[in-house]
C-alpha cells in the first residue's frame, strides 16, 4: 500500500504494517534469490473497495482536484492484473521490486 511511505496520522499502525511489508519484500528476496524465487511488493493507491466506502466523498474530491495522474479510483481489477503479471514471469528479472499500482500518486509534479 502506498501507506507504507505516504503518512497517515489516523492510520499510524495500518502504515506501520505496509512499511513492515516492504522491509520483508527486501529481505525475502535477498534470501530467495538464489533460489530462483522473486518477490514483489505491490503497492496499490487509493482502491475502491469495502475499506475505502466510508471515505469515498473526500478521496472522489481530491481526485477530481488532480490528487492522480490517471483521475480516476483503482479497482481491484488493476491489483489482479498486476498480480497476474508477476505470477506468469513477466518480471523475471525484477525480485524486490515495488510494483506501484497507484494511478500515478507517486509520480512527483510540480
Amino acid at each position: 500500500s502506498i501507506s507504507s511511505t505516504v503518512a497517515s496520522t489516523g492510520r499510524g499502525e495500518y502504515c506501520l504494517s505496509k512499511a513492515g511489508v516492504s522491509m520483508a519484500t527486501k529481505l525475502w528476496a535477498a534470501r530467495m534469490g538464489e533460489f530462483g524465487v522473486p518477490v514483489y511488493e505491490i503497492r496499490p493507491g487509493i482502491i475502491q473497495t469495502d475499506m475505502t466506502s466510508t471515505v469515498k466523498e473526500k478521496y472522489d474530491k481530491l481526485i477530481a482536484g488532480g490528487l492522480l495522474v490517471q483521475p480516476r479510483w483503482g479497482l481491484p481489477e488493476d491489483i489482479g492484473k498486476a498480480a497476474a503479471a508477476l505470477v506468469r514471469g513477466d518480471l523475471a528479472y525484477s525480485t524486490g521490486q515495488i510494483i506501484m499500482v497507484d494511478g500515478g500518486y507517486s509520480v512527483e509534479r510540480l
